[in-house]
């Protein structure tokens, strides 16, 4: 009989697999608990000290005879005490762990405090110093007597040993202290590279910010102060009547297009994205809407009277752009703007009909990059802009930009206009 192909509904074959996933879970947070540990300094050099103290304990206890004489145990006790201060005196804790391996049984005590001493100090003399002791308590025998009595190929053994004993440790320790002064070197090498990095480009970024300064103010300021002069001159060659009156509004926007381009073309050169002296605020929006010859029905709620300025900035933006392209796209189009605040965003939203009439001058050039600057504008504040059209033809602006969270801060006062 085979079960081959037999399905058994309701019956997990997963147990095994389940338990053993949940065994993997267990391990897996046990490791991250121990690295997260272990990256704590004062946890890893706690652990390391007790580990050499042990190590050093534990060579000496397997060795020393029980006919040891006393003063060779507690001299082998003392080399083995003093390394818990070898990351502070590195070089007293070599010389207190000669004795105990010239007259007792601490060799690896005192091959760890040379070890220790050669990654600290590299090739401080009291490396070399601390080298030779180490290398004369193990070529020299205690008691005196027995070393004079040896033969002479046991002293050049004991040559030999002493290279190894004293070497190893030595190089041991060169090698490790090397490796962290490159480390060193590389990391300050690493950040040194970083700073040129952003030096370059911000050296680009002024090169390219006075270029364009440069460039607004040689062509754009040049036009339009051409605007504004003939303007005048068409105010004062056809006085009173419709003529005199958009001469006059066409010199009007035109002064102040140039007061805004000088501001900008100083932003520009001054190369600070922090100055926001000469731009406009929320609290001008009535002006703004008073003067942009569209049909608005102004909302505007009472405001806290801190808004930061960037983002009074681009509110007023938001509006400016949104009216512009009612003039431009919907001639005539009545048009609801409306800012408010709550506690955490100043919300402004710009709302126009259908247009009422075509262009009196036909459609006017438009590459449309104001929308799209309003949407950087706002994402460089941490806010949205959204804009799409309405259901009875028209189109819709809406845009939040966060505020910090402002206290009884003194309200401005409230505005409306149609």
């Amino acid at each position: 009989m085979t079960t081959e192909g037999t399905f058994l509904p309701d019956v997990s074959l997963q147990g095994p697999r389940s338990v053993a996933h949940r065994v993997r879970l267990a391990f897996s947070a046990i490791r991250n608990s121990l690295s997260t540990l272990w990256s704590r300094t004062a946890v890893r050099s706690t652990v390391i000290d007790v580990s050499v103290f042990l190590i050093a304990v534990l060579d000496v206890w397997l060795v020393v005879p029980a006919d040891a004489p006393t003063y060779s145990v507690y001299l082998s006790a003392l080399s083995c005490g003093a390394l818990l201060l070898r990351r502070w005196f590195p070089f007293t804790v070599l010389m207190l762990a000669a004795p105990g391996f010239m007259a007792g049984w601490a060799q690896v005590a005192a091959m760890m405090a040379l070890g220790f001493l050669a990654t600290r100090k590299q090739t401080h003399w009291q490396v070399w110093v601390g080298a030779w002791v180490v290398w004369m308590c193990r070529f020299i025998l205690w008691p005196l007597d027995e070393f004079v009595a040896l033969s002479w190929q046991l002293h050049a053994l004991d040559i030999i040993y002493s290279t190894v004993v004293a070497g190893m440790p030595l190089a041991i320790g060169l090698l490790i202290g090397a490796r962290q002064q490159l480390a060193t070197r590389l990391a300050e090498l690493a950040a040194s590279r970083d700073r040129e990095r952003k030096l370059h480009a911000e050296m680009v970024r002024t090169e390219e910010r006075t270029r364009l300064a440069r460039e607004m103010h040689d062509v754009v300021s040049h036009n339009i102060t051409l605007i504004a002069m003939q303007a005048g001159v068409l105010t004062a060659a056809a006085p009173g009547g419709d003529a005199e009156r958009t001469a006059r509004t066409i010199r009007e926007l035109s002064t102040h297009t140039l007061e805004e381009l000088r501001g900008l073309v100083g932003l520009l050169r001054s190369g600070s994205a922090e100055d926001d002296g000469g731009s406009p605020k929320v609290c001008e929006i009535p002006d703004l809407v008073h003067g942009c010859q569209v049909p608005v029905k102004l909302e505007l709620d009472t405001l806290p009277a801190d808004v930061p300025d960037q983002v009074s900035a681009a509110a007023y933006r938001t509006v400016q752009e949104s009216l512009t392209n009612v003039r431009k796209h919907a001639p005539g189009a009545t048009t609801l703007v409306k800012v408010s605040a709550d506690d955490e965003a100043l919300l402004v939203e710009v709302r126009n009909d259908p247009p009422a009439r075509t262009a009196d001058s036909g459609p006017l050039p438009s590459g449309g990059f104001g929308l799209t600057g309003l949407a950087e504008r706002a994402r460089m504040l941490g806010g949205t802009v959204e804009s799409a059209p309405t259901a009875d033809g028209g189109f819709c602006v809406t845009a939040r930009y966060p505020v910090t969270p402002l206290g009884d801060a003194e309200p401005v006062e409230a505005s409306s206009a149609s």
